[in-house]
């Protein structure tokens, strides 16, 4: 790589305003003071939106959506689709903790820096042309997330919940770096593109290369939560503040999409028929275990985790296809399971109230009669994780059983069809209890008085049912990035 020049820096323009933005909002935060914290909440939202209206622009203009740095770096339409998402959903995720933050102490200006961090590290990963890059963004992304898990020093469920998260993650990313060390050994390049070459030349040292992309599969299943590398979701899950557990249950997802597209796809796609079988293993077993387990669950964080499980499952029946309907159907899974896991937890929020956090499913009982409107949101939203008809959820799943049965994988389509069936179970189960159970003695608390908040939330339950019945320009979208 040779010296670095403007034609290097203009495709990174959303991610340097993004660094040098959440620099001064770092020094700024030191001299607001507690009462005036809502600055950085508005600042930090603001940011996000700016962002995302760079990286907007720069997917319509030539000159900037191109590769950096001898291909490092990559502005395509699968990171500009990623990247938006990754901004939108995250936004989502700051306008929903505002009013959880507050009452327990945890407004402060931390919360906003790691999460916006975590940011940053998604973005490079999403641009990713290189293993080096791929990895920095992952540990980007990764050592915020550990710290937020933590965020509630005071409460000992979050501190052994951060504890299992850091353990485990720094596991699999050491796994992965060993993967990576292994493909670097049999092909001599990091770039993705040296890499696919190399591997579609001469395929030099086959044995290396299949041990390696074992470690790189086991990395990817584990950021993804895949069984049975998932033990850390439900306990991170429902030991993080519920504000943590939306930004973890939702942007991050479309990271593990990306980064499975980036090093499966971009890099090894001419071990096909190697890493397809690997996959289609993990998609079992989470298809099974999340659905079957989640069914026992009566906490609601720890059954929308082991939904997370099952959803991975759906994911990576799309990226099996190998085809690109297959991982545009992936990506447009990501980035609506992203904003329906925003609105399921933004949910949890809305009933949480200082000294009650709204986590078991029985505290959702006769909501219809206290509250019908609310009830109505909850309804959407079960609705779309479900895949009933007519709502996002339905048209994400009939997207990627398509592409599984287009490419050959009827009986696996049929199988993840079935546990679809299966798992739709426990989400009518909390209609049930919204619907037709008693409500408890005690009144229910005042809802947050958080204007922004019970619009935004409305606006993205209803959302599930727009893009459920309009979301073909969305998947168009999908399909005309991959195939770019």
């Amino acid at each position: 790589m040779g010296p670095i020049s403007m034609a290097d820096l203009l495709p990174l323009v959303p991610e340097s305003f993004l660094l040098g933005s959440l620099c001064i909002l770092l020094l700024a935060d030191l001299f607001i003071r507690q009462s005036q914290r809502a600055v950085t909440h508005w600042l930090a939202i603001a940011m996000l939106l700016l962002t995302a209206g760079l990286v907007w622009r720069a997917s319509g203009d030539s000159a900037l959506a191109s590769t950096a740095f001898g291909g490092m770096f990559v502005n395509d339409g699968v990171a500009a689709i990623c990247k938006i998402f990754i901004l939108i959903s995250t936004a989502l995720v700051f306008v929903y903790a505002k009013p959880y933050l507050i009452p327990r102490r945890l407004f402060q200006g931390e919360f906003y820096t790691l999460v916006l961090f975590a940011v940053l590290g998604m973005m490079f990963l999403a641009s990713a042309g290189n293993m080096l890059t791929a990895y920095l963004g992952l540990e980007l992304l990764a050592l915020p997330s550990y710290a937020l898990v933590a965020l509630d020093r005071d409460n000992g469920r979050s501190s052994e919940a951060a504890m299992k998260y850091f353990v485990l993650g720094a596991l699999a990313s050491g796994m992965l770096l060993y993967g990576i060390s292994m493909i670097y050994g049999a092909t001599g390049s990091l770039d993705f593109a040296s890499i696919r070459g190399a591997l579609v030349s001469n395929a030099p040292h086959p044995w290396l290369l299949s041990f390696g992309l074992v470690f790189i599969v086991i990395g990817i299943a584990f950021k993804l939560g895949a069984v049975p590398f998932h033990m850390w979701v439900p306990d991170v899950y429902q030991g993080s503040p519920t504000a943590v557990t939306m930004f973890i249950g939702s942007a991050p997802k479309i990271a593990g999409f990306v980064l499975a597209y980036r090093l499966l796809e971009d890099a090894l796609a001419p071990l096909f028929a190697d890493w397809r079988g690997m996959l289609a293993v993990l998609a079992l077993l989470s298809l099974a275990i999340g659905n079957l387990v989640a069914i026992a669950q009566t906490n609601l964080k720890r059954m929308l985790a082991y939904s997370t499980i099952s959803h991975v499952g759906f994911l990576l029946l799309g990226l099996m296809a190998g085809t690109i309907e297959g991982y545009a159907a992936s990506l447009f899974y990501a980035v609506t399971y992203a904003i329906t896991a925003t609105a399921a937890f933004g949910m949890i929020v809305y009933m949480s109230r200082a000294g009650f956090e709204a986590e078991e499913i029985d505290d959702f009982r006769g909501l219809n009669q206290r509250n019908g409107w609310y009830a109505l949101l909850v309804l959407l939203v079960m609705a779309s994780l479900a895949g009933i008809p007519l709502f996002v959820g339905f048209l994400a799943k009939l997207q990627v059983l398509k592409a599984a049965v287009d490419s050959g994988m009827l009986w696996l389509a049929v199988v993840a069809g079935a546990f679809a069936v299966i798992g739709a179970f426990y989400y009518l189960r909390v209609i049930k209890v919204v619907y037709f159970d008693d409500p408890p003695a005690e009144a229910l608390p005042a809802a947050p008085a958080d204007l922004p908040f019970n619009l935004v939330l409305g606006a993205n339950a209803l959302a599930l049912v727009g893009l459920g019945v309009l979301g073909g320009p969305l998947m168009a979208w999908c399909v005309r990035a991959v195939a770019g």
